[in-house]
Formats: structure tokens, sequence, C-alpha cells
């Protein structure tokens, strides 16, 4: 899959299931504070992620994961394992 349709599916499915506005989603926004996520909401991403991207996540992959470009990185790698 290319970036681009990684990121665009990843995208896609923000903007339905966290009610953002697509203009509020830039590589260099926060992940968390855009869509206000708490602990509940980060397992309901992943678990969608996983089901979406056929990929597994855990705690440890979004330690260093603040923005969107480090979240869309950290799914074009999963892919690429």
């Amino acid at each position: 899959m290319e970036r681009g349709e990684i990121i665009s599916k990843i995208d896609d499915f923000l903007v339905d299931e966290f009610e953002v506005e697509q203009s509020e989603i830039s590589a260099t926004a926060n992940l968390k504070d855009t869509l206000d996520l708490d602990s509940l909401d980060y397992v309901d991403l992943v678990v969608a992620i996983e089901s979406s991207f056929g990929i597994k996540l855990v705690g440890e992959d979004f330690v260093n994961t603040n923005t969107f470009e480090d979240f869309y990185s950290l799914i074009d790698t999963k892919l690429k394992q």
C-alpha cells in the first residue's frame, strides 16, 4: 500500500470515528489533542487500525507518536514488517 493511500485511509477513518474536521488533521498537528483522545479512545483507535490494516499495535508503539506524521509513519512501518 502506498503511503498516500495509508494517510487517506487513516484520515477518512479519523474523520468518521472521532468526528474531527478534515481541515484539523495535518502532519504536524498533535494527534492526542486534535482528536481529544482519552485512554478508551486509544483502545478504539488501536482496534480499528488493527482491523483495517491487518497489523498489531502495542502500547510501546505510541511512546513517540505525538503528531499525525508520527502516526502515519508508525502504520507505514508496521505494514512493511
